[in-house]
């Protein structure tokens, strides 16, 4: 059974879509790439404020905490005040604290509190975008606004690539936070205008199917821990294998691009499809699993063949999964994607954290079968979270859901003796009194009124 997908969001579409797509992916690239350029600077700002790699990856989960944190309560700021509002605020906040990374950071504690501070802006950013492609994007483009607002993610990788020989190499790493926080500050203006909020804060809570969204949280937990650890050890893990450092850098490169190009790929293509999204998830998440098996194999081909599938599948699925959270909660698409989007960042915090312990106990190749298993547990229970999610929707069904008001009135008191109280009762379900038809025993005054009052 294809998901139920056909009620999309009360879009008030924009006339120009393309520009929106364009600036929610800006606030997108925004938000994460304090932690990008963190971990691009690593070489510098370690020299300079005196940390280690363990350093380093406690500062990703600590920025990736807090945004868990801070996701579902910036899902009700945004449904609140609107994803203007809250987009302008995300931006401030990433302009704001770069600056005062770049002006005050001396020690490493400093780092570690002020980029705390900017995680907030991750959610801030990502849910705004969230509800304005929604609201302001036609639905048969949708899915591939939020395949390109999701790769934005590689696309900031590749940014704070790019800052490492063009700012940091040659007039330090301080300005490239400079010219971060002038990115954000360019992308102010662009930010779109238009409905405030959705629906009233009763009704939200009453579409929200909670336990499943919850359930294909813990899904995104284990899938973006999985696949987080391609990002943060593939390079270390080629190089224990014998490849040299730049052929490793050149890999990790290849999976970034990957990566970028099936996002917006897997976004194009469910704009063709009724349904069926977090069913594509799942196996995208099964073959993702695959990738992450042959890297415990030895050879360059298992790698390659790993690279791909890893990147180009286990780690493509974010934006299907806002956009399929999206048309299944049309009223709270906000709300609903705050959910997922805590399991997903609490995946980016404690992946790294739990695989990283691992191989330093048990070397990669273990560490790499146990993301394969956690990857496939994701696909579980994405399907899970989905059979939950329609057993949701079909008891709303049931319950009358929205409609239900309006269908009270349709079964009044009758107020007339004889066969007419029949009469109306199954004029309102549909039914004609065909016995009461072949015996030409209906009330006189009936047949003119009767249905209308029914109907």
């Amino acid at each position: 059974m294809a998901d139920v997908t056909e009620n999309t969001p009360l879009a008030v579409t924009s006339a120009r879509p393309t520009r929106t797509i364009l600036a929610a992916t800006m606030i997108t690239v925004a938000g994460v790439l304090p932690v990008f350029l963190v971990g691009g600077l690593a070489v510098q700002l370690g020299a300079e404020l005196a940390f280690s790699p363990a350093g380093l990856g406690l500062a990703v989960s600590v920025y990736f905490g807090v945004s868990a944190v801070a996701s579902i309560p910036t899902g009700a700021l945004v449904e609140r005040y609107g994803p203007t509002a809250v987009a302008r605020a995300s931006l401030l906040l990433v302009a704001g604290t770069m600056l005062a990374i770049a002006a005050l950071a001396r020690s490493y504690p400093v780092l570690l509190g002020l980029l705390a501070v900017v995680a907030v802006a991750n959610p801030l950013g990502q849910l705004a975008s969230n509800a304005t492609l929604a609201h302001r994007v036609p639905p048969g483009r949708q899915g591939l606004s939020f395949g390109i607002k999701q790769a934005a993610i590689p696309a900031g990788t590749l940014l704070a690539g790019v800052a490492v020989p063009a700012v940091a190499l040659t007039v330090g790493w301080r300005w490239a936070f400079v010219a971060a926080a002038g990115l954000a500050l360019a992308v102010l203006p662009a930010v779109p205008t238009g409905p405030a909020r959705s629906a009233d804060p009763a009704r939200r809570r009453g579409e929200r199917a909670t336990g499943a969204l919850a359930a294909l949280g813990v899904a995104g937990t284990l899938a973006a821990g999985s696949a987080n650890a391609l990002g943060t050890f593939l390079v270390d893990s080629a190089a224990a294998r014998g490849l040299s450092p730049a052929l490793a850098g050149l890999l990790l490169t290849l999976g970034g691009a990957v990566c970028l190009v099936a996002r917006i790929t897997v976004g194009w293509l469910a704009d063709r499809r009724s349904g069926g999204h977090l069913n594509a998830i799942a196996v995208m998440l099964v073959a993702g699993a695959g990738g992450l098996g042959l890297l415990h194999l030895a050879g360059p081909v298992a790698l390659l063949a790993g690279v791909v599938l890893g990147f180009g599948l286990g780690w493509a699925w974010p934006g299907l999964l806002n956009f399929a959270v999206v048309r299944l909660h049309p009223q709270a698409p906000t709300a609903a994607t705050s959910i997922t989007q805590t399991g997903v960042y609490a995946g980016g915090c404690l992946g790294p954290l739990g695989l990283g312990t691992l191989a330093h106990h048990l070397g990669y190749p273990a560490m790499w079968l146990v993301a394969a298993v956690a990857m496939l547990l994701a696909a579980g229970l994405m399907l899970a979270g989905r059979r939950m999610l329609l057993r949701a929707l079909r008891r709303r069904s049931g319950d009358g859901g929205p409609a239900a008001p309006e269908a009270a009135p349709q079964l009044p008191r009758p107020r007339r003796p004889g066969p007419a109280p029949a009469q109306r009762q199954e004029t309102a379900t549909g039914q004609r009194d065909t016995a009461a038809d072949s015996r030409g025993d209906r009330h006189p005054g009936s047949c003119g009124g009767q249905p209308a009052s029914s109907r």
